[in-house]
């Protein structure tokens, strides 16, 4: 297939690109190269045979020349990062919904009918939660007062007892807690029309925790493991907020590109009109401060500091339930959490 790949440049754009052109897939890449991603104003090295189109997603034309001749689209663009402050609500819907839908209608007008899209774990909100009285719950967000006070954990909503986090699959209903979490949900419901409107067919895939080499450096929008490997590279201790038992499902890089490439050859079997999502998680359960203290053994460097701090908005446990990827589309993670851990370590950051 020829695929373009949005956001290409990017960290995970790029480990995207890598696994097509592996695959013997022709590939082009459409970036803007923002400067909060990409501050030297370059794209990277990409792979021999990769034609590179610097480019906005919200420029109708740059998107059509990008479309010529191509396939399939595989859109990683996005702008990321929490978007807490409302004042940034204007990008983060520039770049991720303007940005799609202008992806979206001239895909329409070219006749491309095939769409994977990177979607986040962000649209659920908090993750899945058990009380023992009362079931499944789904508690609102975290008061300020209970953070302040290192009540991390959210109780039942109805009678305040502790809770069970478990897996969240992709039956579980968006609630997101932010603006960048708005836009990613509006992103999939843009996706879904498309796919009816034209008769054509979209894979959402619902990344967790993606961590790995080529990570850009000291920045907050690339996640915590970013943050804590570039504090190692300075020498200083990773700074673990709240008390380090945030639950998460860290995945390689890596291995979400295996996902990607899994959801390009599903899409020709897809039914038109048809928008499926699916979660990719490694399966496996661990807290920040594990990661951080794995992390830290594995680069040598001072050990994790737990400070308590917190930022309101965060959620405190989110982990995936990734079976439907595992069953339908023959997925596997392959890079283990401390193999993983132990290569990110010495693996150089994105400048």
């Amino acid at each position: 297939m020829e695929i373009l790949v949005t956001g290409g440049a990017g960290f995970i754009g790029s480990a995207v690109v890598r696994a097509l052109v592996a695959a013997g897939h022709g590939v082009r890449v459409l970036d803007a190269l923002l400067p909060v991603v990409h501050p030297s104003g370059e794209p990277g090295e990409l792979p021999e045979g990769v034609a590179f189109q610097r480019g906005d997603v919200r420029d109708a034309g740059a998107v059509e020349q990008a479309l010529k001749g191509v396939d399939v689209v595989c859109h990683q663009a996005a702008m990321v990062g929490l978007g807490l402050d409302l004042n940034d609500a204007p990008e983060y819907v520039g770049c991720n919904d303007l940005g799609t839908s202008v992806l979206l209608a001239a895909m329409h007008r070219t006749g491309v009918r095939g769409l994977v899209l990177a979607g986040s774990m962000v649209v659920y909100g908090e993750g899945c939660y058990r009380c023992a009285e009362h079931g499944d719950v789904a508690p609102g967000p975290r008061r300020a007062a209970d953070l302040d006070a290192g009540q991390f954990e959210p109780p039942c909503p109805r009678c305040g007892a502790a809770l069970q986090p478990g897996l969240v699959d992709e039956q579980a209903p968006g609630d997101p807690r932010n603006v960048y979490a708005a836009t990613k949900l509006a992103q999939e419901h843009l996706a879904a029309a498309w796919a009816r409107a034209a008769g054509a067919a979209v894979v959402t895939l619902r990344y967790h925790n993606v961590y790995g080499p080529g990570m850009p450096r000291d920045t907050p929008y690339a996640g915590v493991a970013s943050l804590f490997r570039s504090a190692l590279a300075r020498g200083e201790a990773p700074r673990v907020f709240e008390d380090g038992g945030q639950r998460r499902d860290f995945v390689h890089v890596d291995d979400v590109a295996a996902a990607n490439l899994a959801a390009l050859h599903a899409l020709g079997t897809r039914p038109p009109g048809s928008a499926r999502a699916y979660n990719v998680g490694s399966g496996t359960v661990h807290t920040v401060g594990e990661m951080a203290a794995e992390l830290a053994a594995a680069h040598g460097g001072p050990p994790p500091v737990v400070t308590g701090e917190y930022r309101l908005g965060d959620v405190r446990h989110i982990t995936a339930d990734s079976s439907r990827l595992r069953t339908e589309l023959d997925w596997r993670p392959r890079v283990s959490f401390r193999e993983g851990m132990a290569e990110f370590a010495g693996a150089p950051l994105r400048v």
